[in-house]
């Protein structure tokens, strides 16, 4: 976390939850009950706000998004705002918290009017909730299951961090200071998307002062081109050039390697998009599939599955991308994949044959001892096993 600095959160299930992943991709099968010990409980080192979309950050630099929740604050407070138009809601909301301490969006909706509103079908409580919380009156306190647990803010941050006041600029640009340390050699657009900045004026500036701070240093990446001209680029003061990168993961989408599109297709060649929202018939990967990493290649991308009625991961598509060299990445891929599902406590895994990776991901795990492996067909429109266990 101290090299990530944020942790995208995010509900989707098919395989793990996103924020899951990202520690798994580096450290390996660690335990998730340890995960939500460190990131669930009350009494945690780490907070919930909107760092990039939702994330988990340290508690200790809650005062660093001051001018986030002051922006929300001065979106809505026009007399035609939701939060205008709700003042007895967001009132009855944290004279509950305060009365209640911390309360699920279902302690309180037994006891508020049933109105529906119009944001994705919550209620006003629900709605009521989510303001305070962007505005920092309200932090998020812990989860049961996926659903949040919420209290005022002065019941989750320590009042030597809630007094804390960090300007403006300060925290952009010690914001900026931390992308391009996690990122190491990074563009304006990269440094200013790692925390959702809007403000390019001011992560202009930021680099300017940490240029001339001798923290950033303007270097040119071969193949970073706009128009024909070099984008402008900077290096972190401490980033280096490794002897050799021997690294194999398994990415979510969400995870800062990829998750912005425009860096992931300059790095690595990465044309990425999430296919959720796509058609299953018009889907070309998969619902969720997830880059791998070889070395510094992204060499595929594989849509997993967990099926626990039946302790299976589902492979339900693999496909090469052109920095492959299949000679040398299918064993590795499997090998992620075999850890994968030891991870999930899955005991077997099959490979379907959509996908360009497919056949020879089927074989490499068919040829592995710890490994469980079924053959199924899988389209854009459903999975139907083939044949029995190899």
């Amino acid at each position: 976390m101290d090299r990530l600095g944020v942790l995208q959160i995010d509900s989707v299930n098919v395989f793990a939850r996103s924020h899951y992943m990202p520690l798994f991709s580096r450290l390996g099968a660690y335990d998730p009950a340890l995960f939500d010990r460190v990131f669930h409980s009350r009494t945690t080192h780490y907070v919930e706000y909107m760092a990039h979309e939702a994330t988990f950050i340290p508690i200790e630099d809650w005062p660093l998004w001051r001018f986030r929740m002051e922006d929300f604050r001065a979106r809505w407070s026009g007399p035609d705002s939701w939060m205008s138009t709700n003042e007895r809601t967001l009132r009855w909301v944290q004279d509950e918290l305060r009365a209640r301490g911390p309360l699920r969006p279902s302690d309180l909706r037994d006891d508020a009017r049933r109105e529906r509103g119009t944001w994705w079908d919550w209620d006003d409580v629900k709605l009521a909730l989510e303001h305070l919380w962007r505005t920092g009156d309200v932090a998020i306190s812990g989860r049961k299951g996926f659903e949040r647990s919420y209290a005022l803010a002065e019941n989750v941050i320590p009042d030597a961090i809630l007094s804390q006041h960090v300007s403006r600029d300060e925290s952009i640009r010690e914001l900026t200071r931390r992308a391009a340390r996690s990122s190491g050699v990074a563009t304006q657009s990269d440094l200013a998307d790692y925390h959702r900045i809007r403000d390019r004026g001011a992560v202009s500036q930021s680099v300017a002062d940490l240029v001339d701070a001798g923290e950033l240093v303007p270097v040119t990446v071969r193949g970073w081109e706009r128009g024909g001209q070099a984008i402008p680029t900077w290096r972190h003061r401490e980033a280096v050039l490794p002897r050799r990168i021997d690294a194999a993961a398994l990415l979510t989408p969400f995870d800062p390697v990829v998750w912005f599109r425009d860096r992931a297709q300059r790095a690595f060649g990465l044309d990425y998009r999430i296919e959720i929202y796509v058609p299953a018939e018009k889907r070309r990967y998969g619902y969720y599939s997830l880059p791998v990493l070889v070395g510094d290649r992204i060499v595929a991308r594989v849509d997993l599955k967990a099926d626990r009625a039946t302790s299976t991961l589902q492979v339900q598509s693999a496909w090469w991308e052109p920095q492959a060299d299949p000679a040398v990445d299918t064993e590795r891929i499997a090998g992620e994949l075999a850890l994968a599902a030891s991870w999930q406590g899955l005991e077997h895994i099959s490979v379907s044959g959509w996908g360009t990776a497919a056949d020879a991901l089927h074989a490499a795990l068919s040829a592995r001892a710890d490994a469980s492996v079924q053959r199924h067909v899988h389209s854009r429109e459903g999975a139907v096993r083939l044949e029995g266990a190899v």
